[in-house]
């Protein structure tokens, strides 16, 4: 018997939306890790700047321009990965939007611009990455999902409508893919203090409603997230397949 393995040296990782917040440190993590980053996202000058932060911590990772809106962007950028890498080990499912909207404010044009990135273009990405991993008869995909797929976040009805469609999504695809050596979960943060949420987290009352639904007493950090995907990635969780990893501190418990 083995102890738990959580290297990733030799594996080869993709992470969409990786130019910024939670995709951006996961990125790292995954490096740190001693994976083939690939970081994925429309922003290059992001892009790069992570691969050279990502290099003078010691680690690999190279820039891929990649838009997960579109299915031709998606089928080129992973056809750029084999080419390069020959493989895909781990997928991480990151890049999505989370604007709010009222309920009776939603357009159409809300609708489909959510859908588009959240759903559509994660299960593009999963697709693509799933037949190649099937291929090589390995793989991980990690999807990112979040709090709001299990329960409702005023204003929030298409992101939470996106994120539980994620959550069936990753249940689907381990069960048609779990036999065949690729794992598919997800993991659902509660919310993460990143340049993009700290705006309203620094707001006195919005802070102390979000603190009195988490009862560890605290918000969590981009490496919280990035911890629970490393161990969906590694060795050490080769038996979690189709579950949906809440890292929430509690708030999903009441």
């Amino acid at each position: 018997m083995t102890f738990p393995q959580f290297d990733l040296q030799g594996q080869v990782a993709l992470v969409t939306g990786a130019s910024r917040g939670i995709g951006y440190d996961v990125a790292r993590a995954l490096a740190h890790a001693g994976a083939q980053v690939i970081v994925a996202a429309r922003d290059t000058d992001a892009l790069s700047q992570l691969v050279e932060r990502i290099h003078a911590e010691g680690g690999k990772a190279t820039a891929l321009e990649l838009d997960v809106a579109s299915l031709s962007s998606i089928q080129d950028g992973v056809a750029h990965v084999l080419e390069q890498f020959g493989k895909i080990d781990v997928l991480v499912n990151n890049a999505g939007l989370g604007f709010n909207h009222a309920a009776v404010a939603v357009t159409e044009q809300d609708w489909d611009e959510m859908m588009n990135v959240n759903l559509k273009g994660a299960f593009f990405m999963a697709q693509a990455c799933g037949r190649v991993m099937l291929q090589h008869g390995y793989g991980r995909i990690i999807n990112m999902s979040s709090q709001a797929s299990v329960v409702g976040i005023a204003d929030h009805v298409v992101y939470c409508t996106t994120k539980g469609g994620m959550n069936q999504m990753t249940k689907v695809l381990a069960l048609e893919w779990g036999g065949q050596g690729v794992t598919v979960n997800a993991v659902a943060p509660t919310f993460i203090r990143t340049p993009g949420t700290s705006e309203r987290l620094d707001r006195p009352e919005f802070i102390e409603n979000v603190l009195a639904q988490i009862p560890v007493g605290q918000v969590g950090d981009t490496m919280d997230v990035a911890a629970a995907v490393i161990y969906l990635a590694s060795p050490a969780g080769k038996l979690v397949n189709g579950h949906v990893l809440l890292v929430d501190g509690g708030w999903t418990a009441h």
